[in-house]
């Protein structure tokens, strides 16, 4: 197995952890506190990316992945990639994306256990009726990343800020 290189920095929604193989990404996920950098040039890469998104300069990340899951896990994590930046869809929409609009709560599970959190934008997915549900980050970053991303797209300037619980 190669060896993983994790880092973390401070992000408008929190501390964020970054874990690469220093060739492709791993793993982004959130986290209450920062722990021990063993960062990789790589590492720095996904963080400026990171930041440029957070302050409304990036739309589309140019990173290799590697998200460790299942086929169909892996189907679904790059499917999510085609959601335009500032848009959502549905579990529903999903599935119909992937060929069979019965696969609805496999979509879900699969949206729940996205190693890469934000590049992998499972942020975007939302209930048929439009409620946020289901976001491993919790509903108030999910908010967040949706609000950011549509003041982003459409050029508001509102100042967004998030409370930790």
């Amino acid at each position: 197995m190669a060896q993983l290189f994790v880092s973390y920095f401070p992000s408008p929604v929190g501390w964020i952890k970054i874990v690469t193989n220093g060739s492709a990404l791993h793993e982004v996920s959130f986290e209450k506190e920062p722990g021990l950098n063993e960062s990789h040039a790589y590492n720095t890469v996904c963080q400026l990316q990171m930041e440029e998104y957070f302050q409304g300069h990036r739309k589309l990340f140019k990173l290799e992945l590697d998200p460790q899951g299942t086929d169909f896990q892996k189907k679904t994590w790059n499917a999510l990639l085609r959601i335009p930046f500032g848009t959502s869809i549905s579990y529903h929409h999903l599935a119909l994306w992937l060929g069979n609009p019965l696969l609805t709560r496999a979509v879900g599970s699969a949206n729940a256990h996205n190693p890469v959190a934000i590049i992998i934008p499972c942020h975007r997915v939302i209930g048929a009726d439009g409620s946020l549900v289901g976001y491993g980050g919790g509903l108030r970053r999910k908010q967040w990343l949706l609000d950011h991303e549509r003041n982003v797209r459409f050029g508001t300037q509102s100042q967004l800020t998030f409370l930790e619980d």
